[in-house]
């Protein structure tokens, strides 16, 4: 089964999900504002030579595009037809604001039984407050858990909070689709609302669960995990790596592997408790070793134990030998295909409103 998904979204949740859907097969048109579309196209530089805002091409492959004025009754009319032969409708609008425009999704659902219909919003479905990711990590408990102890609070470096719920959205509108290809579902199930803190609060998971049984509020541990040890950043003699110690079998492969004999056979370290306990003794052991070979050095011989480890490398580095592409973005993460680029403001209009969804014939 082929989705239809008609993406009244923009900035980054909604057109993660609708990317997703793409790249496993969806058709999906992105329904764009005329003049200026979604408002990344104008979030750079950097620009491709074309005039693409990176941003912009980072989540919108897979998709055609067609400018329409939702005040516009005759574009209004294209997109109420595009809906009506839509499995799925995304959207990221405010509380009311597509009732107001002549769009209600729950009146849309009931006239259309197969319909499929998810918002993402900020806070959830009765908040008038925008969803932003940086907020949304604030107020949700990762700021307050990211970034060294006796620093300032951090947020991650990549908008996860939008990218988490534009996943939860896939998830959502995927499992609503194979319910539908069993039977009739109602409305209510039919209508799904997705929310950055909901997403970002249980992405919690562990650290939400420490709170939960212990009681205690979590903090800060930089590049340590407060449940295992060690499990964090070591900086060897010419670059940092990490150490991921998560069983105590590995412990005792990697204390041997790093020639720390005595402490691989310390009683007290043996279990990872007691190693919790013993953590800057057992710490401060490792990271004098350590810096005096390069991290390279350790990476084999860690990896030739079978101890997790890896270099912190740059994006740059990353990206090398990776099936990426400028126009594109990097490869799907999800079984599917890169079909085709992202598309120009409007570039499929003219085909959408002749031929509707026939234009991915």
């Amino acid at each position: 089964m082929k989705l239809k998904v008609l993406d009244l979204s923009r900035v980054l949740a909604g057109p993660v999900c609708s990317m997703m859907l793409g790249d496993m097969g969806a058709d999906v048109i992105k329904v764009e504002r005329p003049g200026e579309g979604d408002e990344t196209r104008g979030w750079g530089p950097p620009f491709d030579p074309e005039g693409q805002s990176a941003y912009f091409l980072a989540v919108n492959r897979n998709k055609k595009s067609i400018a329409a004025d939702l005040s516009n009754a005759q574009d209004r009319a294209i997109v109420l037809g595009l809906i009506s032969g839509a499995d799925a409708v995304l959207d990221n609008f405010l509380p009311g604001s597509l009732e107001r425009l002549g769009l209600d999704p729950r009146a849309l659902l009931d006239q259309n039984p197969d319909l499929i219909w998810c918002t993402i919003s900020g806070f959830g479905p009765e908040s008038t407050r925008p969803g932003y990711d940086f907020v949304v990590q604030a107020e949700c408990g990762w700021m307050a858990i990211t970034g060294e102890p006796d620093r300032a609070p951090m947020k991650v470096g990549v908008a996860l909070a939008d990218v988490i719920a534009g996943k939860d959205a896939a998830i959502a509108i995927l499992g609503v689709a194979l319910e539908r290809a069993g039977g009739s579902v109602p409305s209510e199930r039919r209508r799904i609302n997705i929310s950055l803190a909901d997403s970002a609060r249980a992405a919690l998971v562990n650290v939400a669960q420490n709170v939960l049984v212990s009681g205690s509020d979590a903090k800060r541990w930089g590049n340590a995990h407060p449940n295992l040890v060690p499990y964090q950043l070591f900086d060897a003699a010419d670059r940092p790596f990490v150490i991921a110690v998560g069983s105590d079998a590995q412990w005792h492969a990697c204390a041997n592997a790093l020639s720390l004999h005595r402490l691989a056979e310390d009683e007290a370290l043996r279990a990872n408790a007691g190693r919790v306990k013993e953590r800057a003794r057992l710490v401060s052991g490792v990271a004098r070793q350590v810096k005096e070979m390069s991290a390279q050095h350790w990476i084999d011989r860690l990896q030739a134990a079978k101890v997790p480890c890896g270099l912190v490398r740059n994006v740059a580095e990353v990206l090398e030998g990776v099936e990426a592409d400028p126009r594109t973005g990097v490869s799907p993460s999800v079984p599917g295909s890169v079909r085709f680029p992202p598309p120009k403001l409007n570039e499929h209009g003219e085909s959408i409103r002749t031929l509707g969804w026939r234009t991915f014939r």
